[in-house]
């Protein structure tokens, strides 16, 4: 919910302002106040998503003014019906926003302390005493994420209901990350808990208080927590890919689940009407904001983009605020950029679709403050001339990216990751399609090194490599027929099961739970690198017998028991 809702006496403080400026829904000003030229590039940016698939609604409102509003695609297979900027999404993480600002509404009034701990309001949470309210919202506490723990997200967990306790007890005795305010970790637990606090100070369920306190004032109709999404007229249904060009259905998730991390639901209108009274001071106190709005320092002085239920990031160098959100069926981004009073919101119905909706978040605000990102088009390359580009290049210690060719397409992978597909754009300059913003140049500096000048997310400032070399050739090791048919099986672990197989043409192939199968080539008789993928599969054999394997990545070692052949 990566990779993350709303007193029966009057409100005692200020906190929460009269907002009949901000009580309207700016999707239905069906009119973009934005001009030709510029709603055109909006327009082109949108047409990345087809209109016989499941799409986008999107928002930007510059001040109290909706200067584009738009869809792509199918709300309903079934049915056919269209996307519209009315269409009720799942907030998915988004929704920690709204649990951070309810409960800053609450530290405004007195009710609690940031400094507060956790065993103040759950008092048999294990080390709760020295974990803060505070920790808990800004993703430093060390609990354990329940959405993180192994085989746990299975639809037999995720389709029941749970209450905020039996969810609770899901992750309270899993061993901690890290002790509380020493390192940072997103943590989906850490706001169920957050939502037990409202609990415990309001003596009302978390959605309840969230309704009463920010969707009611602010005339946010769409708002809600909803358990039975097909009850609600407009109410998207979520899809995940299922093939190349097929979805199906996501997987059933109950909205006690993701909880205040992420079961909030409404349309894109709501949220920008929602963020003009955050932003504009009608929500909760200037300080309390600020607090909100500020990185999280923690450990030995290291800084975190987020703060309380919203991450700090950049577009072409503009500061933002924002918010991401992930969950079965669908995907979600927004963020305000202040300088220039401009809110973006894009919320998909799917949870794989064609373009991430932070990128074309990001393509619409940038265009929209006169900043937009490098178009690139793919063209033909010669791969005879490119050979002596393709090599390793350092990036920095202990680090590397490799540039390379296979069966025509050419690919980068760098240490501990998965290659990646890469496209030429003619002047040396390379991109990674049109669900990336990432692109590099290949440049010769003073020196006569050959550079890697890769812009990550499209940013100004590029990330350095220089090549020291070609691609490390495989080891040219030879195993037997009988050998490899002695490791083919299935292989269990916490993640999952990896099942080795020999192909038709005689090598071994790994495939891991849904992943694809991916070819394996020897390095030893018993180690094998992962075609795509800088890691390695080595093969357990205790006295004579093949009883497990290890996958090798990124430093670190997951082992894997064999499971008994099937009769």
């Amino acid at each position: 919910m990566k990779p993350h809702i709303l007193t029966a006496i009057a409100l005692a403080s200020s906190a929460l302002l009269p907002v009949s400026a901000f009580a309207h829904d700016p999707a239905a000003q069906a009119a973009s106040t934005a001009a030709p030229a510029m709603e055109a590039e909006f327009e082109r940016i949108m047409d990345v998503y087809p209109a016989d698939e499941p799409g986008v609604s999107v928002i930007m409102m510059r001040g109290d003014e909706v200067i584009f509003s738009g869809s792509r695609g199918i709300a309903n297979a079934a049915t056919g019906d269209a996307l519209t900027p009315d269409t009720v999404f799942r907030y998915a993480s988004i929704s920690k926003q709204f649990a951070a600002a309810t409960i800053m509404q609450m530290v405004d009034e007195g009710l609690l302390s940031l400094d507060d701990p956790l065993s103040k309001f759950v008092p048999d949470f294990p080390n709760g005493e020295n974990i803060t309210v505070l920790q808990l919202l800004n993703h430093t506490s060390g609990i354990k994420s329940y959405t993180g723990i192994p085989g746990w997200m299975v639809e037999a967990n995720t389709a029941r209901a749970f209450s905020t306790q039996e969810l609770i007890a899901e992750f309270a005795d899993q061993p901690v990350d890290f002790a509380p305010g020493a390192s940072f970790s997103y943590n989906n637990s850490a706001y169920i808990l957050v939502g037990a606090v409202i609990e415990a100070v309001s003596g009302r369920p978390w959605y309840e208080e969230v309704d009463r306190r920010i969707a009611q004032p602010l005339g946010l109709t769409t708002l809600g927590y909803r358990v039975d999404e097909s009850a609600v007229p407009g109410f998207a249904t979520g899809y995940t890919r299922d093939g190349d060009d097929a979805f199906g259905t996501s997987q059933a998730v109950h909205a006690s689940v993701p909880g205040p991390a992420g079961a909030l639901s409404g349309t894109v209108g709501d949220l920008a009407t929602w963020a003009r009274a955050l932003h504009g001071g009608q929500v909760v106190s200037d300080a309390s904001y600020e607090l909100m709005t500020t990185r999280t320092t923690y450990g030995d002085g290291e800084i975190s983009p987020f703060g309380l239920g919203l991450v700090m990031q950049a577009v072409r160098g503009s500061p933002g605020i924002g918010h991401s959100g992930g969950i079965f069926g669908f995907s979600t981004n927004s963020i305000y950029l202040p300088e220039h009073d401009l809110f973006v919101a894009i919320f998909a119905n799917t949870d794989s679709p064609v373009v991430d909706p932070g990128t074309t978040m990001r393509r619409l605000a940038a265009s929209a403050i006169g900043k937009p990102y490098p178009d690139f088009t793919r063209t033909d390359v010669d791969m005879a001339a490119l050979a002596p580009y393709f090599g390793e290049y350092t990036i920095d210690e202990g680090a590397t990216r490799q540039f390379y060719e296979r069966d025509g397409q050419l690919y980068t992978m760098r240490t501990g990751s998965n290659e990646s597909k890469v496209y030429a754009a003619g002047d040396n300059r390379f991109f990674y399609g049109v669900e990336s913003l990432t692109w590099f140049e290949l440049v010769t500096g003073d020196d006569d090194q050959l550079r890697m000048e890769m812009h990550h997310n499209g940013g100004d400032e590029a990330e350095i490599a220089v090549r020291t070399g070609g691609i490390p050739d495989a080891p040219a090791v030879a195993v037997s027929a009988e050998q490899l048919a002695s490791y083919a099986g299935s292989y269990e672990s916490q993640i999952g099961v990896m099942v080795l197989a020999v192909n038709e043409d005689g090598q071994l192939t790994g495939k891991l739970g849904p992943q694809p199968a991916l070819p394996l080539f020897p390095v030893t008789e018993t180690e094998f690198g992962v075609q795509g993928v800088d890691a390695r599969v080595a093969i357990v054999v205790d006295e004579g017998a093949v009883t497990g394997l290890v996958i090798k990545q990124g430093g670190q070692e997951l082992p894997f028991t064999r499971l008994p052949d099937a009769d």
